[in-house]
This record gives C-alpha cells, structure tokens and sequence, in this order.
C-alpha cells in the first residue's frame, strides 16, 4: 500500500508537467514561430518479486516473473519543427521559410542565435533587425535614399535608386539548418541555440540543398493545433485524477489496517 502511494505520487508529478507543457503550447498559440512542445514519458525502474524463467521445480521453470513496477517520470520534453502556416501580411520586411532553414541574429553578446520568426525591421541606421533590434547576420543596411525594397525567394535583397531607377543588390541572407533541430536549447524570444544535441549549424543560401526558400510579406504563424492541446489537457486532468483517486484508496485502504485492532 505504501508503494501504491509514491508510485501514483509520481503519476501526478508528471501529469502536472504534461498539463505546464501544454499550458505553454495553447499560451504561445498566436506567437510568430513558435514550435510546439511535446512531454515524453517513461516508466521508473521495476522491483522483481520473483525473476521470469524461476525454478519451481528440477524440471520447471515459471513461465512469467513478478515485476512492480513503481510509477512514471517525464524523459524529456521535445521540440516539433514542423512548419506553421503561412500568413499574408503585405508587410515588405516580413520574412517567412517555406521548408527547412532558421533565420541568423546576432545577440548583444556578440552569439548567433536562430529562429523561424521572420518579422523584421528597420533600425535608425537601416539595418535589418527583429523585434528585439537583434542585427540580422549576415548583417543587411538599407540605405534611407532607395524604394521598392525586393526579397527574392532565395535570399537576395534588393532596391530601386529613385533617381537613376536602377536596382542595387544590397546583400544574401543566408540560413541556417541542423542535422538535429529538436536537440536546439531554446532560449525565449522565439530564439534559439545549438548543443552538442543539434550538431553545428550548416549554413547555406535559401532554395539551395536542403534550404527553403523565402516568402517576402509572409510570416509564419505557430504550429501549435489548439483542438489538439485542448485534448492533451483533458486527457492529463483525467490521469491526474485517478491518480489522486489512487492515493485516496491507498490511504482509505491504510486507515482499514489502522482500525483492525478496534
């Protein structure tokens, strides 16, 4: 009985880890590139009772052993990099990867950092930047005097001179991949960086390899389905109670054995 208790102890500690996992998911369900969490789970280790194959006899052996097992712990919680959808936004600064890729920024610590969400700006010197004014790398001015601001699909920035209407390349945004995108640590901000988990950044133009492409006045919209997370969170509330209805019994079930001598 007093098994029973820490192993359905357990069972509502990683419960209410799935239920914070998914709290995260429906909370980030607007945000631009967000990538969807998912708890991993695993049983604890086994207490043998009696070993599978055991004698029972000189010429017998029992066919099953006795294993208790004693709960569940969260193995991990893992990062889906399926794509979002794609949103129109008309907004000439906004950036979406049609397939594999992550953006590069530069942080104040002088690190890249990579991520999908593409929304980016001007800052006071016409640099490109993102929401946080992270530069984007390789780095990219525009100069204040040219128009008709062009992305192309792979990558080539370009303007229009007014004065001369002629077009001037302003530079190639590159991208980044990685052999395992799930071992990425994020760090907030929709940002993330590598681990030896991910291996090290490979880094390309967009459309080449194993790039894709970028969508100019497009952003790319959480991948999270909140139908989805709405299940996940029933499902863990149930599991949560039943647990709490097991240590319940095993409680009522120690009161019974308080009580035997009355």
């Amino acid at each position: 009985m007093i098994r029973g208790l820490y192993t359905a102890a357990t069972g509502m500690n990683s419960m209410q880890h799935q239920i914070d996992v998914t709290s995260n998911n429906i909370a980030n369900v607007n945000t631009m590139g967000f990538k969807q969490d998912r708890a991993e789970f695993q049983d604890l280790m086994y207490e043998t009772l009696n070993y599978t194959a055991g004698q029972t006899s000189e010429t017998t052996t029992n066919p099953t052993g006795i294993d208790v097992g004693l709960g569940v712990r969260v193995s991990g919680i893992q990062k889906n990099f399926l794509q979002g959808d794609l949103k129109l936004t008309s907004n000439t600064l906004d950036l979406a990867i049609e397939g594999n890729g992550f953006f590069q920024v530069t942080q104040p610590n002088g690190e890249t950092a990579y991520t999908r969400n593409g929304a980016f700006k001007l800052d006071s010197e016409g640099n490109i930047v993102n929401g946080n004014g992270y530069m984007l790398n390789p780095q990219i001015t525009v100069p204040d005097n040219l128009t008709d601001l062009t992305i192309a699909h792979d990558g080539m920035v370009s303007a229009t001179d007014p004065v001369t209407s002629t077009i001037q390349n302003l530079g190639q945004i590159t991208t980044a991949d990685f052999i395992n995108p799930a071992g990425l640590r994020p760090l907030g901000e929709s940002l993330f960086m590598p681990s030896e988990a991910s291996g090290d950044p490979i880094e390309g133009n967009p459309t080449e390899d194993q790039f894709g492409g970028l969508r100019q006045g497009m952003i790319e919209l959480s991948n999270v389905k909140l139908v989805n997370e709405m299940v996940d969170l029933i499902t863990a509330q149930r599991a949560y109670e039943a647990n709490s209805k097991a240590i319940r019994t095993s409680d009522d079930m120690l009161n019974i054995v308080n009580q035997l001598k009355n």
